[in-house]
């Protein structure tokens, strides 16, 4: 299905995020650069009265004529592009996404949470539940959790191929220190990446899966989830993300000074990866490293 055929029912999901997420507007755009970008934007116009009108908004921002009413809005916002051109991973890596073949989209929202430590990993179980519920019942996972923000298919224990991805980030707007979830997901195959690339899409599980369907599926188990940490921080998420980690056990790499390898023994209550090396088990927080599998293990 091209993109131009996608039905999203914006005012669907609307209805069922409302609630938890008072004052969202849900928006959808053919193209975009980046929807965290876009959203950090906004949340960083200036708003001021006019000296001679106190109704009158002065906003400034190279994007924010793009969204009207709500370009200078820090409530809650569920941006889609359809075409995302200039999406970003973790660490500054880009995110290429072909019209109608990926989901790519992000959920601004104030979390009124001190220590937001383990969020991304938060969000990745809320996603990989929400796509691979089966594993409530006790079966082998079909997805899984590569510490700290990417989802897997599974093809064999410790081994896969990249689903989709997380990345967060935040923002003052006044007094409110916002959330920026940015997350994108492939959907359909791309022509031009080969079975060894390491890409995976939903259509490997579900052959009718399309961009919108996914975004149904994810949505209103992601808000439940944020409302969730927000509550009760990562500890709430520690055991359904260890059903999933697909590092434990592994010997894995990284980039972090003094510390090269290791085994990968799960992660604890602030969502740190735990590693066991020769010096004893070491705490590697998110941001610092890079995490590969080890392919000799």
């Amino acid at each position: 299905m091209s993109a131009a055929h996608l039905q999203w029912r914006a005012e669907e999901l609307w209805l069922q995020l409302r609630d938890l997420l008072p004052g969202l507007s849900v928006e959808v755009v053919e193209r975009c650069a980046s929807t965290n970008t876009a959203l950090l934007e906004r949340a960083r116009v200036e708003v001021r009265p006019e000296p001679d009108n106190a109704d009158v908004l002065v906003q400034r921002s190279v994007e924010s004529a793009a969204f009207g009413r709500r370009a200078a809005d820090a409530q809650p916002c569920l941006l889609v592009a359809e075409h995302q051109t200039g999406g970003r991973g973790r660490m500054g890596r880009g995110w290429s996404s072909a019209p109608g073949a990926s989901l790519t989209f992000s959920l601004s929202l104030p979390i009124a949470r001190e220590d937001w430590s383990g969020l991304s990993l938060a969000v990745g179980v809320a996603l990989a539940d929400a796509l691979d519920p089966q594993t409530a019942a006790g079966a082998a996972p079909r997805l899984g959790l590569k510490w700290p923000n990417d989802l897997w298919l599974m093809d064999a224990p410790a081994r896969g191929r990249k689903l989709g991805g997380v990345l967060i980030e935040t923002v003052s707007a006044g007094r409110v220190r916002l959330a920026v979830i940015g997350i994108g997901l492939n959907v359909r195959p791309l022509d031009e990446v080969d079975a060894g690339s390491g890409f995976a899409c939903m259509q490997e599980i579900d052959a009718r899966a399309d961009a919108p369907a996914v975004l149904h599926r994810v949505a209103l188990p992601l808000a439940r989830a944020l409302r969730r940490f927000e509550a009760e921080g990562f500890a709430a998420f520690v055991a359904d993300y260890a059903r999933r980690d697909l590092l434990a056990g592994h010997t894995v790499r990284t980039t972090q000074q003094g510390v090269s390898e290791g085994i990968a023994r799960g992660v604890d209550a602030s969502g740190a990866l735990q590693l066991q090396t020769g010096a004893g088990l070491v705490a590697i927080h998110s941001g610092e490293v890079s995490v590969r599998l080890d392919p000799s293990a």
